[in-house]
């Protein structure tokens, strides 16, 4: 299980969640191309750990557990995967 970054994140990309993630799985990063374009951060499934550091530090609330995305958010499951396999 990975945890998901969900529709508060959108236009915020607030990255508190990156600099406290273990293995750097949350993407793109302010240095990385795409930035700037992105609406939102992805964090990747296969990378993360579900150690959780990313939950707290989220000032918008936008990411869960992926058991537990509140159902009204349940397509930012697949569009967090979807970064990752395009």
């Amino acid at each position: 299980m990975a945890f998901v970054i969900t529709e508060p994140c959108i236009g915020t990309k607030d990255t508190a969640c990156v600099d406290v993630c273990p293995v750097e799985c949350i993407h793109p990063m302010p240095d990385e191309e795409g930035f700037e374009e992105s609406d939102q951060l992805y964090i990747d499934p296969d990378e993360c750990i579900d150690c959780g550091a990313c939950e707290p530090e989220c000032p918008v609330e936008a990411i869960f557990p992926e058991d537990e995305v509140p159902e009204k958010w349940h397509s930012y499951i697949e569009k967090n995967r979807a970064y990752y396999n395009k």
